[in-house]
């Protein structure tokens, strides 16, 4: 199986290194800042030139977007835009370049409806101060030395790593991989090199081949298994946040940046901001390494994992608890299960959003109307169950498993306990279906708006 995936590593620069490295990430910026006020000013003369009442077959032609149009027009020009252009590698102009050609396609593709998800602004300038300075390697000497503490880079040449890269040079000795990129990036103070490598990896299974696992994830316990197993949340940022508050206190006494008195920020500001950086990044790679440790260990011991579709973006408007949920990484969680799960040979089963795990009794299948968050343990008023709130949601995802046939339409379904439906009162039911289909036994057709598109139907008696 040909999967590509990153292999990153710090990196122990000399200060020398380290000024190479700035003049690379600067030469990007300077690119991509270029091009944009291109772009921009060609975009501003085309709109003021149509105001004017000029024909649009003789208005200014536009400006090329894509990355072969912006690295012509930056060839041409460099010798009088950047007459140093060739103390830097050719590819830390691609870098910017492309970053820009991404954020423009991005930025149409929103506009046009091609692009999911919240609305892509137009791109802006980049700042030396503001920016994070990056470079990306795609052509020339990509390699790992022998003694796997180095490496060796395009004009930068060999750097020293923090730690071995036996992971990836093993795979390269054997053949399996092959490096199709290296980006150098400065992040919490710290350099790193991230190699983007196309590897062949082995046919694996789970260790349990006929197992499934329910996972309910939340902030009182980052994940609860249907196994019973509880994964404690450790609460990263809570940890660090008096510290983290203490040097945010530190930095505000600093004389920092302040544009309208034309005043530049002290040296003690960008130490005290350095540090508070380094805190940031420590709490961030904990949370990565915790989240990394708990999917290898799922998808590897279980054949099929079921976790819910949250919708993380509007839970986080609530000011109560979106700290608390941002720090537990409830997207990241998901992201990583499902790419594991595909390199070891099991499978993601994700209920629908609407689906009630919560409300719904485990032991006999009946639906709360409603559950108040506060109400930690679940009672069925049916049945009698007594079980613990996230247990019993836990238990209801690991049943949506397995395969049973939708007696409403007669189709085969992996939505055991109806994981199509939403819960509503007065015995209305809101059924998800694809847009022309009628279900057997229900009265009520639905719009062919769309595949997501939900509609509360009467129950025929």
């Amino acid at each position: 199986m040909q999967v590509t995936q990153a292999y990153r590593f710090a990196l122990d620069l000399t200060p020398t290194q380290q000024r190479a490295v700035l003049c690379h990430a600067g030469a990007a910026r300077v690119a991509y800042n270029w091009a944009l006020a291109r772009v921009k000013a060609v975009m501003d003369q085309r709109a003021a030139e149509r105001t004017y009442g000029i024909a649009d077959a003789d208005v200014t032609p536009a400006f090329g977007w894509s990355l072969p149009a912006l690295r012509k027009a930056w060839n041409t020009a460099k010798h009088e835009v950047a007459p140093w252009w060739a103390q830097c590698s050719k590819e830390a102009y691609n870098t910017g370049l492309d970053a820009l050609a991404r954020g423009l396609k991005n930025w149409t593709d929103s506009r046009s409806g091609r692009r999911a998800g919240r609305p892509v602004g137009f791109p802006r300038f980049k700042s030396r101060r503001r920016s994070t300075p990056s470079v990306r390697f795609t052509t020339g000497t990509l390699r790992v030395e022998p003694d796997r503490k180095h490496v060796v880079l395009p004009r930068l040449g060999r750097l020293k790593l923090h730690e071995s890269a036996r992971k990836l040079a093993r795979r390269l000795e054997a053949g399996t991989a092959r490096i199709l990129s290296a980006t150098v990036r400065r992040d919490g103070g710290r350099w790193h090199v991230a190699f983007c490598v196309e590897v062949e990896r082995a046919v694996r299974t789970p260790a349990r081949p006929n197992s499934t696992v329910g996972v309910d994830v939340g902030i009182r316990h980052l994940a609860v298994l249907s196994t019973g197993a509880l994964v404690p949340n450790p609460r990263h940022l809570d940890g660090a946040a008096r510290r983290m508050r203490r040097l945010a206190r530190r930095l505000s006494r600093r004389a920092g940046p302040d544009r309208r008195a034309d005043r530049r920020a002290s040296n003690r500001w960008g130490r005290a901001q350095a540090a508070l950086g380094r805190a940031h990044s420590r709490v961030a790679n904990l949370r990565r390494d915790g989240l990394h440790k708990l999917t290898t260990r799922l998808t590897r011991e279980y054949a099929t994992v079921v976790t819910e579709d949250l919708n993380v973006a509007g839970m986080l408007r609530n000011r109560r608890l979106a700290r608390h949920i941002a720090d537990a990484g409830f997207a990241q969680l998901r992201r990583q299960l499902q790419y594991k799960s595909e390199w070891t040979g099991g499978r993601l089963v994700v209920a629908d959003r609407w689906y009630p795990s919560s409300k719904t009794c485990s032991g006999c299948g009946a639906v709360k109307a409603k559950l108040p968050l506060s109400e930690r343990t679940y009672t069925c008023t049916t049945c009698g169950l007594v079980l613990d709130r996230d247990l019993n949601a836990a238990r209801n995802l690991a049943a949506l498993a397995h395969e049973a046939t939708d007696a409403r339409s007669g189709r085969e379904s992996q939505n055991g306990r109806g994981a199509d439906r939403k819960t509503c009162l007065g015995g209305l039911v809101a059924v998800k279906r694809q847009p022309g289909t009628a279900s057997a036994g229900q009265t009520g057709t639905v719009p062919p708006q769309g595949g997501t598109s939900t509609r509360m139907l009467t129950k025929a008696s």
